[in-house]
């Protein structure tokens, strides 16, 4: 059995995952809305990732005899007034969840729960790769997205990225 603390952490992981799936679903949407389709796609792509996060949580929890509490997921309700704002709030969401699962990994060390540690060693190093992707599409805009032309190679080249599911073995 897992400590209650990591049990309640662990479970509101999940809505926050879920969350994240929602707000890159919004984001889709807006480019979507926009006529730009590689930047839908790439949000899309990124909807797909929270939601496996979410579900290889879950998967964890039952695995370790633990009961998933569901809770209710709050819409984004995000206002975007250019296409670089998602980019932005993309990356301060990775670092608010990054922040999340250093604050459980940091919990399930304080108990010595080294089954919950090498679990969570996947996501670690998932967030430092959210994190840098949500930068560089910063940084790409920022230097390219201006101009039409350019606007128009980034977003062909967003349309490129193409879902792969999780390989952590539970």
């Amino acid at each position: 059995m897992l400590d209650k603390t990591i049990v309640k952490l662990l479970n509101e992981q999940i809505n926050k995952e879920l969350f994240s799936a929602y707000l890159y679903l919004e984001m889709a949407d807006y480019y979507a809305d926009n006529n730009l389709d590689g930047y839908e796609n790439w949000f899309y792509v990124q909807t797909q990732e929270e939601r496996d996060h979410a579900m290889l949580i879950r998967q964890y929890l039952l695995n370790n005899g633990e009961k998933v509490q569901l809770a209710q997921i709050a819409a984004p309700g995000m206002d975007y007034t250019d296409f670089r704002g998602p980019l932005v709030k993309s990356l301060e969401h990775e670092q608010y969840v990054t922040a999340s699962i250093n604050n459980i990994y940091s919990e399930a060390s304080k108990i010595n729960d080294y089954r919950t540690l090498q679990f969570l060693d996947w996501f670690v190093q998932e967030q430092g790769e959210e994190e840098k992707n949500a930068d560089d599409n910063i940084k790409k805009f920022d230097l390219f997205g201006g101009d039409p032309k350019g606007l128009y190679m980034l977003n062909s080249e967003m349309k490129t990225r193409v879902y792969a599911p999780p390989s952590l073995v539970l």
